[in-house]
């Protein structure tokens, strides 16, 4: 159910939500119309409020420290007032009574600013419309001094317009007269208002509360479940006596932290900055509602994932075969041609022969119109000698990783890695690139000095180096894939989530997972974060019912392959020598892609969920964008042998509609429908056997 008026339900218009900082007497507020966060500033520094102005709801029920650091072996207490005696709710009346910790950090001041970006953007390709870097929003910072050793540390925050969402981070900087060691931190403490609260807890885990909690500190998933479990943890509040489970373990507090480490020395003189957590409150428990959020989420702090060019991945890197398949990439529209796995490509080679090689590649395709990429290998790989893969602290030797092995990053051999994919794009101009096996964030137990010293920092270094790499990537201009959740730290793409050995299923199977794939990958990944795949050529087997090629051959499997991804605004590696072999293929080809670019960004805008694939009837579902012309986008599969005509119950809420809707099927002259109060329509629509159709809705 919705939880706010329609007028002014921010997922259709959100631009009233500007955010601010307001000073009450003792009082600061940090809001935008949809969340505020309060803080006490006498006489310490405590977060009094966190409130969802959408329902109503505090979600604050205790007040806690700001953060926590250990340095040089002693913790520090960062703000925070005591004296709380009951921790499932706060009231004026506890929060005069709070009073100061005296071992914890004093407020020394704060500052008001402009969100920074944190790494450069350029807009230098096709990208969602509207797309502002930084993200528009107000910063704001808390200063906190000590003096033995002596240190300042800021506490920031970033709340953005237009969505319930803000971010936090810390830095500390060195100003005394020797170096010291920052060994741990938590940087955001949170006692939230559970979710639910039973007397016992046996198997079945307790939900926490209903906020989305994430940060750049992710590695090792295609979700953002499996990628921050590394640095949010949702413990038990053993001081939190009046909890109605009896043995106290409702996980309703919030830490953020890594796991181990960082353990980093700060020289004198320079600041150490952590990773970022971002939190974004839910009006809601609707699984649509809730993923349209998140997307909204992603398109706000890491907007470069909106981009969404249509690659072709050649599996050669033999000059005729990649010219042609230039050519042919320019002549469908296509936008890019990446080397893909099984090419040869090889950017550890730093010989001239190689980088003069790829980059008479880059010179044809530029006078095409078409942007150059690679792939390479990380993780998975083991490396000889056998000292420059990661050690497992659980038993001293190589192996063991979540790949089996991976190559240390902090070692000589990791170092020359990167130095040599650097130089190859720099010496190449490559545009793209598709990085394979990521650090997944295994810890190394070596000491590979000066960079690391062990395990306690190993995955806090190891981090940095991937993360610096693509930030660095990011700011060139380059295209980047990775199969992990590194979108935060600059990647644009990760995979939509499928398992590989389905590409060698009978072809018609291939359809049904496809859309099946998408349908449920987009709950939490807009259209462009994931990729998909269609096998051109044969790929971990088959045989010839599992593949395209002859592509004049299989013409109708491969135009509701190209239909079921492009339809639905979702890119594929589309893996082979060519993307046409006769001109019929080759005008098939071009007229998917131009229907798709007609019609990019409405198809790039986010899908609600109708019909998942089951292979026995229709299947649809509906792009929705209240700021464009075209409000919807419906496209419909009919994967059986038979035509089918059917009624569909279409909701059109988040179109932005209200009295009628204008619906185009496959560019025909509109028919006007009347929307009932509830926003839906009925719409009749035909699609033959084994074929699809398209509407659109103004």
């Amino acid at each position: 159910m919705l939880t706010c008026l329609r007028s002014t339900d921010w997922l259709i218009n959100n631009q009233s939500f500007k955010a601010s900082v307001d000073h009450v007497g003792s009082r600061l507020f940090l809001t935008n119309g949809l969340i505020s966060r309060g803080w006490k500033l006498k006489p310490n520094l405590a977060c009094i409020s966190f409130d969802n102005l959408m329902t109503g709801e505090p979600l604050l029920r205790a007040v806690k420290p700001e953060a926590e650091v250990t340095i040089d072996g002693e913790n520090y207490q960062v703000g925070g007032l005591a004296g709380q005696s009951d921790l499932a709710y706060l009231t004026e009346s506890v929060i005069e009574e709070l009073v100061v910790d005296p071992s914890a950090l004093r407020l020394s001041s704060w500052d008001v600013g402009r969100p920074i970006a944190r790494f450069v953007w350029p807009k230098n390709r096709h990208h969602a419309p509207n797309s502002d870097w930084p993200p528009k929003g107000i910063r704001l910072s808390f200063e906190f001094l000590s003096h033995d050793p002596y240190f300042k540390l800021t506490v920031h925050y970033e709340l953005y317009d237009g969505i319930p969402a803000l971010s936090k981070w810390l830095t500390i900087e060195n100003h005394g007269t020797r170096p010291f060691v920052i060994d741990q931190f938590v940087s955001e403490i949170l006692a939230l208002t559970p979710y639910e609260d039973p007397v016992e807890w046996r198997e079945v885990p307790i939900t926490p509360p209903n906020i989305h909690v994430e940060t750049d500190y992710a590695f090792g998933g295609f979700s953002h479940k499996n990628s921050s479990r590394h640095s949010i943890h949702w413990l038990t509040d053993t001081d939190f006596k009046t909890q109605v489970n009896y043995d106290l373990q409702n996980p309703c507090l919030l830490h953020v932290k890594p796991p181990l480490g960082p353990n980093q020395d700060l020289p004198v003189g320079q600041t150490w900055e952590s990773f970022r957590t971002f939190e974004l409150v839910y009006d809601s428990t609707d699984r649509e509602r809730c993923g349209l959020a998140l997307k909204k989420l992603y398109r706000t702090i890491a907007p470069w994932v909106t981009e969404n060019p249509l690659i072709l991945h050649v599996v050669s890197t033999d000059p005729e075969t990649v010219y042609r398949a230039i050519d042919q990439a320019s002549e469908c529209g296509f936008e890019m041609l990446s080397l893909s796995f099984g090419s040869g490509i090889n950017m550890e080679d730093n010989s001239d022969i190689n980088y003069q090689k790829h980059r008479a590649f880059v010179d044809y395709a530029t006078d095409k119109g078409i942007a150059i990429g690679g792939y390479s290998l990380l993780s998975s790989r083991r490396i000889q000698p056998d000292r420059d893969n990661i050690v497992n602290p659980k038993t001293g030797e190589t192996g063991g990783q979540t790949h089996g092995y991976c190559p240390a990053l902090a070692s000589n051999w990791g170092q020359t890695y990167f130095r040599l994919l650097r130089t190859f794009f720099e010496n190449t101009g490559f545009l793209q690139f598709t990085h394979d096996g990521s650090y997944p964030g295994d810890i190394d137990a070596a000491e590979r000095l000066p960079l690391q010293k062990g395990s306690t920092d190993s995955q806090w270094v190891q981090w940095q180096i991937i993360t610096d790499f693509y930030k660095s990537q990011r700011e060139k201009g380059i295209y980047i894939r990775v199969p992990d959740y590194y979108y935060l730290s600059g990647a644009n793409e990760a995979g939509m989530g499928y398992r590989e050995v389905n590409w060698s299923l009978p072809r018609i199977q291939q359809q049904i997972h496809t859309r099946q794939n998408i349908f449920d990958g987009t709950w939490q990944k807009t259209p462009s974060m994931g990729w998909m795949f269609v096998p051109l050529t044969q790929y971990h087997g088959g045989g010839t019912d599992a593949t395209i090629e002859p592509l004049e051959d299989h013409l109708d499997h491969y135009e509701v392959m190209l239909a079921s991804n492009l339809l639905q605004g979702v890119q594929a590696v589309y893996r082979g020598l060519r993307l046409y072999d006769t001109e019929q293929t080759r005008d098939m080809v071009k007229r998917l892609v131009d229907l798709y670019k007609k019609y990019r960004h409405i198809l790039e805008s986010d899908l609600i969920h109708l019909r998942r694939a089951n292979g026995r009837t229709l299947d649809y579902m509906l792009h929705v964008n209240s700021t464009l012309a075209e409000k919807g986008f419906l496209s419909v599969f009919n994967p059986t042998p038979n035509p089918i005509e059917q009624e569909i119950h279409l909701p059109l809420y988040y179109t932005g509609l209200t009295d009628s809707a204008e619906v185009s099927c496959q560019d025909q002259p509109p028919v006007i429908h009347r929307l009932d109060r509830h926003f839906f329509i009925e719409l009749l629509v035909e699609v033959p056997a084994n074929s699809y159709t398209w509407f659109v809705i103004r």
